[in-house]
């Protein structure tokens, strides 16, 4: 059997545990045990240089070196309906980047706390523009309503409302924290889940 793959990255500052930290491995065992989900694979990058520019280097290993090894190495399903890719604050700078500059290898992308790098901000409208429509992702949203990025979230959501993007958009009250993030992890992984719910 083989199974769809789910890249979950982190934010700043921290590491690949992040987000087992905060209960996705905890979420998706659940649903999978009742039988409301697929089995599905999560793979964890670590971008531990965080703290070095936003260069080429950690986007390029995961799609040039890290997917596939992957899908060599494990049961997967090698095909962009069967991955997605996600991440909360810089993990999902990281997410919107790779997402649409690598949209062939992506049907569904998830933008927790979206924290859009300087230089992409500009960059979006193009990466959308190379889509084809009928080859748009598929894309969660979400961002407290105490968050310094809000501003910039909500023009790149604006943008997608002017592609016709299809995509969920939600606002919520909350920083940006983990705090936040483990509020709404329940809600993340049911989301990845059911994009796979109808094989």
């Amino acid at each position: 059997m083989r199974y769809p793959v789910l890249y979950l990255l982190h934010g700043q500052t921290y590491t690949a545990d992040q987000w087992i930290r905060l209960g996705a491995p905890d979420a998706l065992d659940k649903l999978i045990l009742s039988g409301e989900a697929p089995p599905i694979i999560i793979v964890f990058p670590d971008d531990r240089h965080w703290n070095l520019e936003a260069g080429p280097g950690f986007g390029d290993r995961l799609v040039n070196a890290l997917i596939p090894y992957i899908d060599q190495t494990y049961h997967t399903i090698p095909s962009r309906e069967q991955r997605a890719i996600g991440g909360m604050s810089r993990g999902a700078g990281w997410a919107v980047r790779l997402g649409l500059l690598h949209w062939d290898l992506f049907s569904i992308i998830g933008l927790h706390s979206l924290a859009v790098f300087q230089e992409d901000g500009s960059r979006i409208e193009r990466w959308l523009k190379n889509i084809p429509v009928s080859s748009y992702p598929i894309i969660f949203m979400d961002i407290g309503d105490n968050d310094p990025e809000l501003a910039k979230v909500q023009q790149v959501e604006a943008l997608f409302n002017d592609y016709g993007l299809p995509h969920e958009w939600h606002l919520y009250r909350g920083a940006h924290t983990e705090q936040y993030w483990h509020a709404h992890m329940q809600e993340y992984i049911e989301w990845y889940a059911s994009q796979w719910n109808n094989p």
